[in-house]
């Protein structure tokens, strides 16, 4: 998976999670701060994503959907090349998921504060549509050792670009990725609130 696949299907399934869990009810934002009543981005229709946004920074989870390769990619493909030689390393791990998870669960339950639980989730789905599952030794690190089985990095980039023209199973979760930030995007731009939404993670007109 890349980049647009990681963080619109994360979106996308951070959307569904929470629009679930609270029954397409939004938390409650006080009237007096909302601008217009006429607001697309109080349409029913946007019900849930205007709920999320109020629960987590949307900001957050998107750096979270793209953690395990922020971190894993310039540590074992570029800076510790002949170390690792493979850009799926401790960020790729249930360890790190379970770290980050445990210590958001306690950030939120001491202060109420909910961004590393962002992290956490967009950690997760990364996890998921890596398919983590099907390379056991970097999933369940260290239960099967402290090393990370090695790749070959030589043309990794033209193996990556090929695949985007010739592989299903990467380019169709890209352009399900794009679809779901396409979307997203153009509800900031209709609504107006794209500038509250770089500034402070806001997708409601909020009165400065």
């Amino acid at each position: 998976m890349l980049v647009l696949a990681h963080s619109g299907i994360t979106l996308g399934a951070a959307v569904l999670v929470n629009g679930a869990l609270s029954k397409s009810r939004p938390t409650h934002i006080p009237s007096s701060k909302i601008l217009s009543a006429s607001n697309p981005a109080t349409n029913p229709r946007t019900s849930w994503l205007i709920s999320l946004a109020n629960r987590v920074d949307i900001r957050i989870l998107l750096v979270g959907s793209l953690l395990p390769d922020i971190i894993d990619k310039p540590v074992g493909q570029f800076f510790f090349r002949e170390t690792f030689s493979n850009g799926r390393i401790f960020c790729h791990t249930l360890f790190f998921l379970l770290v980050i998870t445990l210590a958001g669960l306690h950030l939120y339950k001491r202060n109420q504060k909910t961004w590393l639980l962002a992290l956490s989730f967009g950690t997760f789905m990364h996890l998921i549509l890596d398919q983590m599952w099907l390379t056991p030794r970097t999933l369940l690190w260290p239960l099967y050792g402290w090393s990370f089985k090695r790749a070959d990095l030589s043309h990794w980039l033209e193996g990556l670009l090929a695949s985007l023209i010739t592989e299903p199973s990467v380019y169709i979760p890209e352009i399900i990725g794009a679809l779901v930030l396409g979307i997203f995007l153009w509800q900031l731009i209709r609504s107006g609130t794209l500038n509250n939404f770089i500034r402070r993670g806001t997708i409601q007109k909020i009165e400065d």
